[in-house]
């Protein structure tokens, strides 16, 4: 079961990629992928339309979003599989949760605007193909477009992350709540990227412990961001914590993601992967 070409984190124009849903099935199909999952940012809007370019290339397909939460202080990513995507408490929940970011937009545009950036809250508009998820990525394409940094690498480095002109916080959903709005709709929770995140060896242990006691059941392996060591490293979390283990390359667009579609190493075979737990949430 751990060998299957199954990525299952992947982001659209819905939320903050550059393709439809149903270009990014098309390249998904094309890479090999055999089960795949979109999974926007705080966003179920582009379910359907995927689940059903999934089926028309020959693809199984899991429902799927990625929700922020707020953890000790850091925001931590949960990526929701499986879930009802028509769930009214999931649509309410995730809405709540894509309210803040339109204040925060404006809010990131002045800071940039005081150190001669201007423009930039309509600059990033033009990249946003749903406004109600307006983010740090497309505030980093305008900062490309514009000339001011060569590539989206060099915006992180200069602008919009702690320290840097542009970072605006943001309080997320709480941890019990995305992983209750995922398993009450019949999903499984998983702890996104997991490398990601500036945690102590002592906070990380409490994200995963807190994760797991509501009811929390997977972690990302391997995915885009981590390196081979990291694999390694999550896996053995995984068996820690008796979690199922999930693959997806968070990809975004292909002119901005080291990693495409379908093209990760398969997970560890000593794991569980995740779609072997939700074989009957298959479409």
């Amino acid at each position: 079961m751990a060998i299957l070409n199954a990525d299952l984190h992947c982001h659209s124009v819905v939320s903050d990629g550059t393709l439809t849903p149903e270009a990014l099935a098309a390249r998904a199909a094309a890479n090999g992928v055999e089960l795949w999952a979109l999974t926007d940012h705080d966003e179920i809007g582009g379910q359907h339309r995927a689940a059903a370019a999934a089926r028309e290339h020959g693809m199984k397909y899991l429902t799927g979003t990625e929700i922020s939460v707020t953890f000790a202080g850091e925001t931590v990513h949960i990526v929701g599989l499986g879930f009802d995507p028509d769930d009214p408490q999931m649509r309410e929940g995730l809405l709540a949760t894509r309210g803040g970011r339109g204040a925060r937009a404006h809010e990131m545009a002045a800071q940039l605007a005081q150190v001669g950036i201007q423009g930039a809250y309509e600059g990033a508009l033009r990249y946003v193909g749903n406004p109600e998820l307006i983010s740090r990525t497309h505030f980093a394409r305008f900062l490309v477009e514009a000339g001011f940094c060569k590539d989206t690498s060099e915006v992180f480095r200069k602008y919009l992350t702690e320290g840097k002109p542009g970072y605006v916080p943001h309080r997320w959903a709480s941890l019990r709540d995305a992983v209750q709005w995922i398993t009450r709709s019949g999903g499984m929770a998983v702890v996104a990227h997991p490398a990601r995140y500036r945690f102590t060896p002592n906070e990380e242990y409490a994200l995963f412990s807190e994760f797991k006691a509501h009811g929390g059941q997977a972690v990302e392996v391997v995915t885009g961001s981590h390196t081979a060591a990291e694999y390694v490293r999550y896996a053995a979390t995984a068996k820690e914590f008796g979690l199922a283990a999930s693959r997806g390359s968070d990809f975004h667009s292909p002119d901005e993601s080291h990693t495409d579609l379908g093209r990760l190493p398969y997970l560890p075979g000593e794991l569980t992967p995740v779609w072997e737990l939700l074989a009957d949430r298959l479409r």
